[in-house]
């Protein structure tokens, strides 16, 4: 996946209705992991799978609204 070497850390990562879903630690794999000092995603980290980002520009933006990506994230243990 091309668009995942244009992701950078602390870049925000925005569901497709440009909500605030946290923003990026590091890629691990075909994951984000988001930062876990990031007050939306409750101190905790969280995982999202590289097939939910649409594009890459200023911001990863994912092609899940917010609620939808927090719906569905995973939290690592």
């Amino acid at each position: 996946m091309q668009q995942a070497t244009e992701i950078r850390e602390h870049m925000e990562v925005v569901g497709s209705d440009g909500g605030h879903v946290g923003r990026v630690d590091h890629v691990v794999g075909v994951e984000i992991e988001l930062a876990k000092l990031d007050l939306s995603g409750g101190l905790k980290h969280h995982l999202i799978p590289l097939t939910w980002v649409e594009m890459v520009d200023d911001k990863v933006r994912l092609n899940l609204t917010q609620d939808q990506a927090k719906a569905s994230w995973r939290e690592k243990h």
